[in-house]
C-alpha cells in the first residue's frame, strides 16, 4: 500500500519545527530530507526515523518500513516540538551524505 498525499501532508504539518524539511517520492513512499540529510520517511502512512540513539530516547516502537529494510522507529507524536528536538538530537548521529564525483567527459 503507496503513502497518501493526505497523510504527507500531516507529516510535513508535524515537522514545521525542523528547518529545511523536503521529501522525495520513491516507489509510492516518501523519504525526508532536512537539507540533504536522510532523517526518516513515511511508509505505509507511518512516520517513522531513522534508528539512533537520539531518536531511541524519544520513539522505542521499531517498525519495517518494507520487506529486508533496517528497523526505523515509529512517531507516535503528534507535538512537532517534541518530533523537531528528537530530529535536531539525532542530526549529529546521522551519516552525512556522499559527495559525488563529477563524471569524466570524453
Amino acid at each position: 500500500m503507496a503513502s497518501t498525499q493526505d497523510y504527507l501532508e500531516f507529516v510535513l504539518d508535524l515537522l514545521s519545527e525542523v528547518p529545511e524539511v523536503t521529501h522525495r517520492k520513491m516507489m509510492g513512499e516518501y523519504i525526508l530530507y532536512s537539507g540533504d540529510v536522510i532523517f526518516g520517511g513515511i511508509y505505509d502512512d507511518r512516520f517513522l526515523l531513522k534508528d539512533v540513539p537520539a531518536t531511541r530516547k524519544a520513539f522505542a516502537t521499531e517498525q519495517i518500513p518494507y520487506d529486508g529494510a533496517k528497523p526505523m522507529l515509529l512517531v507516535d507524536s503528534e507535538d512537532p516540538v517534541r518530533i523537531a528536538q528528537a530530529i535536531k538530537a539525532m542530526f549529529p548521529q546521522l551519516p552525512k551524505p556522499k559527495v559525488k564525483k563529477p563524471r569524466e567527459t570524453k
